[in-house]
């Protein structure tokens, strides 16, 4: 839970570069270096920011579009919960069509991608899947 519009703007930087430092944000904020940590350290300590990550150019990350047909008898909202804990994948979407839900899966590799994608299948409810894999982004 966010206490102030401070908080929203140290989130907004780290955001936007979780590696800035403290002092830069301070500076920003006309904060301290100690304020703006005790404000990250109070931010995680709540659950507002559980973890910093790092996202990789996308010349370095191979991508996946996996269309997901689920069983009648199941509860798509609960596959697509599923589908979303699983490693590499970034995106669920449910949709309409042929398909009831579309993910996006990412990783460094295509065994990784394949590694997702048997993770995916083993979900109850799943009965098949088509994918395609992203050769390049345009815009």
């Amino acid at each position: 839970m966010l206490k102030d519009k401070i908080d929203q703007k140290i989130i907004e930087y780290l955001k936007e570069n979780s590696r800035e430092s403290f002092v830069d944000i301070g500076k920003k904020l006309k904060l301290s270096e100690s304020a703006v940590r005790r404000r990250v350290k109070n931010l995680l300590d709540s659950g507002t920011i559980k973890r910093f990550t790092l996202e990789m150019g996308e010349e370095n990350v191979t991508s996946a579009i996996v269309l997901v047909s689920v069983d009648s008898a199941t509860d798509t909202s609960k596959v697509s919960i599923k589908l979303a804990k699983l490693d590499g994948v970034k995106t669920v979407y449910e949709i309409t069509g042929q398909y009831d839900i579309t993910t996006i899966i990412s990783a460094s590799n295509i065994s990784e991608i394949n590694n997702s994608i048997d993770a995916l299948r083993k979900i109850q409810g799943v009965i098949d899947t088509n994918t395609v894999i992203i050769l390049r982004k345009i815009i």
